[in-house]
């Protein structure tokens, strides 16, 4: 069989597996959100990757003495759509690469990546970020128990912190600017002044 090395081997309505993923051989970068195809923007500009070292550095800090890891992308998360449990990566059907992803069960991490929940995800939007990628990601992350979601905009340089409810689903916590310090709700002593980030 030849070798997947383009996106335009692939049929853009069709459904893929993390199976059919580590077969591909594509210089493009994309994940699988549900079995359906979103390519990632071209590689991020200046001012995400600033923003991202700022936000990376400070939580790689703050988790020193935790039990809890970070990891900046390009990281695979592979999530299980509802599912509580997969018999093999043909079973898996979304695979995101999120900015930053903090895991604190270690039982979810290996060489692959990680395989469910992230506690805590930070993605960074690009203008190049389709409404229905964010919309997607949104429900996602919310149907699969990130606890604690944030939303980073550069190019408006506010924040938006989501938090899993107890009916799991996610309430907005809270907005933050540039002139903030924001506070994470799951860590509670993890605060990261803003102006830091965006300036």
């Amino acid at each position: 069989m030849q070798p997947i090395t383009s996106l335009s081997q692939l049929d853009p309505n069709g459904v893929y597996t993390y199976a059919d993923y580590l077969q591909w051989q594509l210089e493009e970068t994309v994940e699988l959100i549900k079995g359906k195809i979103f390519p990632i923007s071209p590689a991020p500009g200046a001012t995400h990757q600033r923003i991202s070292w700022q936000l990376s550095g400070m939580i790689f800090n703050y988790l020193k003495n935790t039990n809890c890891q970070a990891f900046s992308a390009p990281f695979d998360v592979r999530l299980l759509d509802g599912k509580k449990s997969a018999a093999a990566n043909r079973d898996i059907f979304t695979v995101v690469q999120p900015d930053i992803s903090i895991i604190c069960d270690a039982t979810k991490i290996d060489e692959a990546g990680c395989l469910g929940a992230p506690d805590l995800i930070v993605e960074i939007l690009s203008k190049g970020n389709s409404k229905n990628e964010i919309k997607y990601k949104f429900s996602l992350y919310e149907e699969n128990g990130v606890r604690e979601y944030w939303i980073v905009v550069p190019y408006e340089q506010f924040l938006q912190q989501f938090v899993l409810d107890d009916n799991n689903h996610y309430r907005l916590h809270g907005i933050y600017t540039a002139e903030d310090i924001i506070s994470s709700f799951i860590f509670s002593d993890l605060q990261i002044p803003l102006q830091e980030v965006f300036g």
